[in-house]
């Protein structure tokens, strides 16, 4: 990776990856809390338009590689070397670049209550509680014209959208985490895989969990070392290379630490295509 190329990263994107949120977004800017100190009034701003920063506190700004310098402490060769391991998986998505005009502009944000969408929800076994505690109804507009579709909001602020015939995401994309305060954490690849774990224990007393979901597995090297920060982490990824390979590197971390749960759905995709299948007497595509 060049540092033309590391550069062209959206900042808003990166520092999501990163667990760092805006406080607020006004217009182009995006307002956090200085991740350089502790403060109350966030000082720290990126324009979303020039896909720089800057720190009012600290009186300086750059770009993402500048910022990488002085949040990691690291050199230049090392921040690209770790912006390539993180987006060489495949299926890295665009998004993370800098955007010009999202294709999908998101209209509404509601309750579901389309009967396609919980119909489709449905099919996928998911309980009507689980849906309703996770889901919207996302009305969006693309390419001139309006449609709608179940939404999964990500770290972000942008969903992940899936109906019967598509599948998409609006910018920005970034994983999801729903934090319970719980020394474990649960990691699922999509969100279908997560609403199939909850669907599944919904009446069962099971041990308190913190859940990321990636969304994409190109956020998987980036999300490692938040990983890290718990007591024991299960990886609940798919049944493919790509799984295998994300789970690898997980292991060859700390085997300790991470746990391979794919036995559960051994034979099958996903957690998803099993839990759909369970008790079917279908045969796995896998």
């Amino acid at each position: 990776m060049t540092i033309k190329e590391a550069n062209a990263i959206d900042m808003v994107a990166y520092l999501s990856v990163a667990g760092i949120e805006p406080a607020k977004i006004r217009g182009e800017n995006y307002w956090y809390h200085s991740p350089f100190r502790n403060e109350k009034t966030p000082s720290f701003k990126v324009s979303r338009r020039r896909n720089q920063w800057y720190d009012f506190g600290e009186g300086r700004g750059g770009n993402l590689i500048d910022f990488i310098l002085l949040y990691e402490n690291i050199s230049i060769s090392e921040a690209l070397t770790q912006l390539e391991n993180a987006c060489q998986l495949p299926g890295h998505p665009p998004e993370l670049f800098s955007p010009e005009k999202p294709a999908i502009q998101i209209i509404s944000i509601l309750p579901i209550s389309a009967a396609p969408l919980i119909r489709y929800y449905q099919s996928r076994r998911i309980a009507n509680e689980i849906a309703a505690r996770y889901l919207h109804e996302i009305h969006y507009e693309n390419g001139g014209k309006n449609y709608y579709a179940l939404g999964f909001k990500n770290n972000a602020r942008g969903f992940e959208l899936r109906t019967i015939n598509f599948k998409g995401s609006s910018h920005p994309k970034a994983p999801t985490t729903i934090g319970n305060k719980a020394t474990s954490l649960a990691v699922f690849e999509g969100f279908f895989d997560f609403l199939s774990y909850q669907t599944i224990h919904l009446n069962q007393q099971v041990p308190e969990m913190d859940f990321l979901i990636l969304n994409s597995t190109s956020f998987f090297e980036m999300q490692l070392s938040f990983m890290q920060t718990y007591q024991r982490v299960y990886l609940y990824l798919d049944n493919d290379k790509t799984g295998t390979k994300c789970i690898k590197r997980a292991l060859a971390r700390d085997p300790h630490l991470f746990s391979d749960e794919r036995a559960l759905f051994a034979g099958y995709k996903d957690l998803s295509e099993w839990h759909q299948n369970f008790g079917s007497g279908a045969r796995p595509s896998a």
